[in-house]
């Protein structure tokens, strides 16, 4: 069983910055690959980044404001989040699947929220 719990969300105005933290249990951090997803106001969970094989990817709202690292000594995951704009408002989850696994990602965290002021 893998544990993620998500942290760092808060309200805060367009133009600035806000990084998430993500500390992952139950498996250790080579075991799993981890990303960011996120659920906006009326709208369907989409992907923000992920981190698979060491190698980085992100939605095209992400490119170029956001980045995904992990601190694999302390099993944690963070996104750093520049620029943020009010449409960048929603719940952000933390997510994770084992290496050996074929599909997406299996485990959720319970979110945090981000909301951006214009």
């Amino acid at each position: 069983q893998v544990h993620l719990v998500e942290s760092g969300g808060g309200l805060v105005q367009a133009g600035t910055s806000l990084r998430l933290s993500c500390a992952a249990s139950g498996r250790p951090a080579t075991d799993l690959d981890m990303g960011w997803w996120r659920q906006g106001p009326g709208k369907e969970r989409e992907l923000v980044a992920d981190i698979v094989s060491e190698s980085t990817s992100y939605a095209d709202f992400a490119k170029g404001r956001f980045a995904i690292s992990r601190d694999s000594a302390k099993n944690m995951v963070y996104l750093q989040m520049n620029s943020l704009k009010p449409e960048d408002t929603a719940v952000y989850y933390c997510v994770a699947r084992r290496r050996s696994e074929v599909g997406g990602f299996k485990y959720w965290g319970q979110g945090t929220q981000v909301t951006v002021s214009s």
